[in-house]
């Protein structure tokens, strides 16, 4: 282990932070991996089941938001596994991503390029880091009115899922396509799990049609069991991943200004949150270790991060998760200038003369 003594604070690196975190921060548990796993599926099953069985006006939206929860919850295991950081065996990382991406409809091969490399690669680099990048005034001024409204609304509070459904999930997932082998992989995985996902739900509209026995009620246990879950899930993966990397401390840089340092040290945020939330959601919000180095698996992520800000006090962003933050800069942080690195609202209409 580096002393972190003897680093430079001047112009620190990001393998100097690498070089600071203990050996212990790496070691992974394949038993205590399979134990989440295990554990993260039987939740969702077991809520699956009762969104089968309940028709409650009052049971539904609650089971909705567990069910969100819980299809986060292992997605945030897929993404570890993703990253080969929840076992020490490349295999079973893969297969553990593919499976644990399929309630939430992911391409693991897909995520593996656009997350594990290019978000990871590029964090906060202007023209490079496509997760919830900013858009300029110029840009702004360019844009059409469709292409405003759109804006307006996948910025606003309850955008999240808009601009992560969108962005994210159909333009660099599901119609996303390249050449080469990584092309040929990404469109064999999109459609073994384009197949199950429709055997999936031919089962729960089965299930539908024994409940009900017409076309109305197969729609509808769908619509309740797998689609409103699954809109709920990406609003929340998409609330994540905008009060990981978008408020007014976070600064995005011009390509000749970014560093790795500044990307994974300063491009995103360690939030505290109620203990409760994180059984389902792994240290998600413990960020800033994840981005230094995606190979420590999440339960090693507070001892990574305790070490890292005894290295680099005051560097990385940590405060509590608050909803009113989170309303003060979808209201506020609209638009981005590179070169001073503010944000800005939207430009106000000019007065007839």
């Amino acid at each position: 282990m580096t002393d972190l003594s003897t680093i430079s604070i001047n112009q620190p690196t990001l393998i100097d932070v690498v070089r600071g975190i203990p050996e212990s921060c790496y070691r992974r548990s394949t038993t205590r991996g399979l134990f989440y796993v295990a554990r993260d599926f039987l939740i969702y099953a077991v809520l699956l089941g009762a969104l089968i069985t309940v028709d409650s006006w009052w049971a539904l939206p609650l089971l909705w938001l567990i069910t969100g929860i819980s299809i986060s919850g292992i997605f945030v295991l897929g993404h570890d596994a993703s990253h080969n950081a929840l076992f020490n065996s490349k295999r079973l990382n893969s297969f553990v991503a593919k499976f644990a991406f399929l309630p939430s409809a992911h391409v693991e091969s897909a995520w593996d390029f656009g997350h594990n490399r290019v978000h990871h690669g590029h964090t906060v680099k202007q023209g490079m880091d496509f997760v919830w990048h900013p858009a300029t005034a110029d840009e702004w001024n360019a844009m059409g009115a469709s292409a405003r409204l759109r804006h307006r609304l996948e910025w606003s509070w309850l955008g999240a899922g808009l601009y992560y459904g969108r962005n994210v999930w159909w333009n660099k997932m599901m119609r996303f396509s390249t050449e080469g082998k990584l092309g040929g992989t990404i469109a064999r995985e999109r459609r073994s799990m384009s197949v199950l996902l429709v055997l999936a739900a031919a089962a729960v509209g089965y299930a539908g049609w024994l409940t009900h026995g017409d076309v109305v009620g197969i729609t509808w246990m769908i619509v309740k069991v797998a689609v409103v879950p699954w809109l709920l899930f990406t609003w929340m993966i998409g609330f994540v991943v905008y009060v990981q990397h978008i408020n007014r401390d976070i600064r995005w840089y011009p390509r000749r200004e970014w560093s790795k340092f500044r990307g994974q040290m300063e491009g995103t945020t360690n939030l505290r949150i109620p203990r409760v939330l994180n059984l389902f959601l792994h240290n998600i919000f413990i960020h800033v270790p994840h981005h230094v180095d995606m190979r420590i698996p999440f339960y090693r992520l507070p001892q990574a991060m305790n070490s890292i800000e005894a290295g680099f006090p005051g560097v990385a962003i940590t405060k509590k998760l608050r909803m009113r933050d989170y309303f003060t800069t979808t209201s506020g942080c609209k638009l981005y200038d590179f070169e001073s690195g503010a944000w800005s609202r939207y430009p106000t209409k000019q007065k007839a003369a």
